[in-house]
C-alpha cells in the first residue's frame, strides 16, 4: 500500500499529464476552429466578425488553462539555473572563506589571506549570485558575505561592501533571521560611511539598532552588534570632525566619538581582546585629533601589546603607525620615522597596501620636512602607486618634493601629514 509521501508525487505526475493532455487538446481545437473559421471569414459581414471573436476567444481560453503550466516550467528552469552547487559544496566554500578570514591580516598566514582573497573573491561573488537563497542555505551565504565584508573594508571597496551588505539584508528578511538582519544594516552604515554619506549611516546604525530590540544584552552577538554599532558612530564623529572647521564644531564632533567609545567599552561582550585593540586604537585616535599625543600613547602601547599576542599583525601595524604620529606631534621626527618604518614592514608582510602606502606617505613626508627632497620623493612616489584613491596631502608634499627652488612646507599641510588621514582607519573584530 502507497504512503502518502509516495502517493504525492505520483498525484503531481497525473496532474502534470493531465494538463499535457490539456494543452495538445486546447491546441487541436485552435487548429480546427482556426480552419471552419477561415471558410466563415471568406462570407465577410458579420459573419467575418464572429469569426474574428471566435478565434480570439479560443486563443484566450487555450493561454489562459495553459498559464499554470508555463509559468510552473519557467520557474523549474529557473530554480535548475540558480541551484548550481549542492549544499556540501556551498558549506565547502563557506568554511574555506571562513578559515581565510581567521588567517587575514595574521602574523602566521595574512599575506598567503590576501593573496587567496585576491584571487576568490569573484568565485565567491559568483557564489552569492548563483546560489538561491533559503532557511537552509543562510547561515553559509551569511558566513561568505562575512569574509567579503572584511576583505571590502580592508580594501576601501566601499561600493562592493555596500552591494554585499544589501543582499545579505535582503536574504535576512527572505529567510526571517533578524540577527543577520541586524548586522547586514550595520554593515551598510560602514558602507555609506566610507562613502562619505555620513547622515544615512547615521541613519543605517539607528535601523540596526531598533531591529530586534529584545535581543540587546541577551546574548554575546547581540552585545558584540551594540559594540559596533558605538564605533561605528564614532567613526562617523571623527569624519564629522575631518571635514570641520578647526574650532568648536570639530571639537564637539571629537567629544561625540569619544563618548561613543566610551559606551562601546561597556557593551563589549566580556573579554573580547580584539575588540579591546580595536577599541583601544580607535581612542588613541581620539587623542591625536585634541592633540594629546601622550594620552594617545597611553592607548596605543598596550594595544600594540595585545594586537601581537593575539598574532593579529595588521592591528599591530596600525598602533604602530598611530604611535609614529603620536611621536611627530610631539616633535621626535626621529621616533616617527622608526615606528612609520615598523608599521610599513608589517603592513607589507599582509600585503595591506594601503596601510603601507599611508605609511610610505608619512615617511616621504618626514624626509621633505626634514631637506631630503630626492629621498622623501621617492618614498612619495611609491605611496601614490599603492593609493587606492587620491590623498591631498600625498600631493602637496609631492608638489614640495618637486620644487626646483628652496622648499618650503606649510605648518598646516604637516599638521595634515600627521592626523588628517585618520577618519579612514577602520578596526574590525569578529562578533562572536
Amino acid at each position: 500500500m502507497s504512503t502518502p509521501d509516495e502517493e504525492k508525487p505520483k498525484s503531481d505526475r497525473r496532474r502534470g499529464d493531465f494538463l499535457g493532455i490539456s494543452a495538445i487538446a486546447a491546441g487541436l481545437l485552435s487548429g480546427l476552429a482556426s480552419e471552419k473559421l477561415s471558410q466563415s471569414l471568406e462570407s465577410g459581414g458579420w459573419i467575418k466578425v464572429a469569426g474574428w471573436s471566435l478565434t480570439i476567444g479560443f486563443f484566450l481560453i487555450w493561454a489562459i488553462y495553459n498559464a499554470p503550466v508555463v509559468l510552473r516550467k519557467y520557474r523549474t528552469w529557473r530554480a535548475g539555473a540558480v541551484a548550481t552547487s549542492t549544499p556540501a559544496d556551498l558549506q565547502a566554500a563557506a568554511e574555506e572563506a571562513e578559515q581565510w578570514l581567521v588567517a587575514l591580516g595574521s602574523e602566521a598566514a595574512g599575506l598567503a589571506a590576501a593573496e587567496w582573497f585576491d584571487l576568490n573573491e569573484p568565485r565567491l561573488r559568483d557564489v552569492l549570485a548563483s546560489e538561491k537563497p533559503t532557511s537552509a542555505s543562510a547561515d553559509d551565504l551569511a558566513r561568505i558575505c562575512d569574509a567579503l565584508d572584511a576583505w571590502y573594508v580592508r580594501q576601501g571597496r566601499a561600493e562592493d561592501l555596500l552591494e554585499v551588505s544589501v543582499y545579505l539584508l535582503g536574504l535576512a528578511e527572505g529567510c526571517g533571521r533578524q540577527d543577520l538582519e541586524e548586522l547586514a544594516t550595520a554593515r551598510e552604515a560602514t558602507a555609506y560611511r566610507l562613502l562619505e554619506e555620513l547622515d544615512t549611516a547615521i541613519a543605517k546604525i539607528g535601523i540596526s539598532a531598533n531591529v530586534a530590540p529584545s535581543r540587546r544584552g541577551h546574548s554575546r552577538t547581540a552585545a558584540a552588534l551594540e559594540t559596533r554599532r558605538q564605533v561605528e558612530l564614532a567613526l562617523v564623529h571623527l569624519a564629522r570632525a575631518d571635514s570641520a572647521p578647526v574650532g568648536s564644531e570639530q571639537e564637539e564632533a571629537v567629544a561625540h566619538a569619544r563618548s561613543r567609545l566610551d559606551d562601546a567599552r561597556l557593551s563589549r561582550p566580556g573579554p573580547d581582546l580584539a575588540a579591546d585593540v580595536a577599541i583601544s586604537i580607535n581612542l588613541a585616535i581620539v587623542q591625536l585629533y585634541q592633540e594629546d599625543a601622550e594620552g594617545a600613547l597611553d592607548h596605543l602601547k598596550p594595544a600594540a601589546a595585545r594586537a601581537a599576542a593575539a598574532g593579529d599583525r595588521s592591528a599591530q601595524a596600525h598602533a604602530f603607525e598611530l604611535i609614529g604620529a603620536a611621536a611627530w606631534m610631539l616633535k621626535r621626527p626621529d621616533e616617527a620615522v622608526k615606528w612609520w618604518g615598523r608599521a610599513e614592514h608589517h603592513y607589507s608582510e599582509i600585503d595591506e597596501q594601503e596601510g603601507q602606502a599611508r605609511c610610505l606617505q608619512h615617511l616621504g613626508s618626514a624626509a621633505v620636512v626634514a631637506g631630503d627632497r630626492t629621498g622623501g620623493l621617492k618614498l612619495l612616489k611609491q605611496s601614490a602607486v599603492l593609493r587606492t584613491y587620491e590623498s591631498p596631502v600625498l600631493v602637496q608634499y609631492l608638489a614640495v618634493a618637486t620644487q626646483t627652488g628652496p622648499a618650503s612646507v606649510e605648518p598646516e599641510v604637516s599638521r595634515r601629514g600627521s592626523i588628517g588621514w585618520l577618519r579612514r582607519k577602520i578596526e574590525q573584530w569578529r562578533l562572536r
